[in-house]
């Protein structure tokens, strides 16, 4: 099947089974343990699900100034990478709140009376700088993750050639099915259907910014290749 060839630099266990493991461990965790014995450690703060959320948005940022340095004379590209780099950058830095999750500092008092969880960033103080780039992100993953990939290869003269250097590649199918797997379950608990995750949104998140670190590492190497070829 054509989403599970592996023709990629890059082993197939990071892009199709790791994002899957993470998925169906998840989901095993609150019948094997019980939701009060799970949430601390999982779903906390500091916990094995929103840890590695900052940890990956800044790795993401890290891929996207790399594949910078491969845009001179391609201004489009330039400006489609810089938006990936600093999204990420954005996105690390507001899951640790600019470092206050990681140094333990008191929420001035002006900024707790407009910060809706009384922390240091700026995604808790508006649905535009939460919400709305959120669904974005769930859009461009979709898209990216779910539906390029049928496009190109049941209807590919339907996808502008000009674009080609940008398209993600179909090894991320895995990881975008996850992110909407993770959104339905969501959904599930609000319509009283089901509870299989205590926070579905944070594994959502997970397997977002997962998305655009896969992407941009693809990118980067794509970039590098193409280099070496023109050299």
């Amino acid at each position: 099947m054509f989403l599970t060839e592996n023709k990629y630099t890059l082993h197939r266990f990071w892009w199709m089974w790791a994002p899957l493991i993470l998925l169906v461990a998840v989901a095993l965790i609150n019948p094997y343990l019980g939701k009060e014995h799970a949430s601390p450690w999982v779903y906390a703060e500091n916990g094995i699900l929103e840890t590695p959320q900052w940890i990956i948005a800044l790795g993401a940022a890290g891929l996207g100034a790399a594949c910078l340095r491969y845009c001179k004379g391609k201004p489009w590209l330039a400006l489609w990478v810089a938006l990936g780099m600093l999204g990420s950058l954005y996105i690390g830095l507001e899951e640790i709140s600019y470092g206050q999750h990681l140094f333990k500092w008191e929420t001035p008092e002006h900024w707790q009376a407009i910060n809706d969880q009384g922390e240091t960033n700026l995604h808790n103080t508006s649905a535009w700088l939460d919400q709305k780039p959120r669904l974005l992100l769930l859009i461009g993953v979709i898209v990216g993750g779910l539906i390029l990939p049928f496009v190109r290869r049941f209807r590919p003269a339907a996808l502008p050639a000009r674009f080609n250097a940008i398209y993600p590649p179909d090894a991320l199918f895995w990881t975008s099915l996850c992110a909407v797997l993770a959104h339905a379950a969501k959904w599930a608990k609000k319509l009283g259907l089901a509870e299989i995750y205590n926070r579905a949104s944070e594994m959502n998140e997970v397997f977002m910014y997962y998305f655009v670190f896969l992407y941009l590492l693809f990118l980067l190497g794509a970039l590098r290749t193409a280099k070496k070829d023109a050299a």
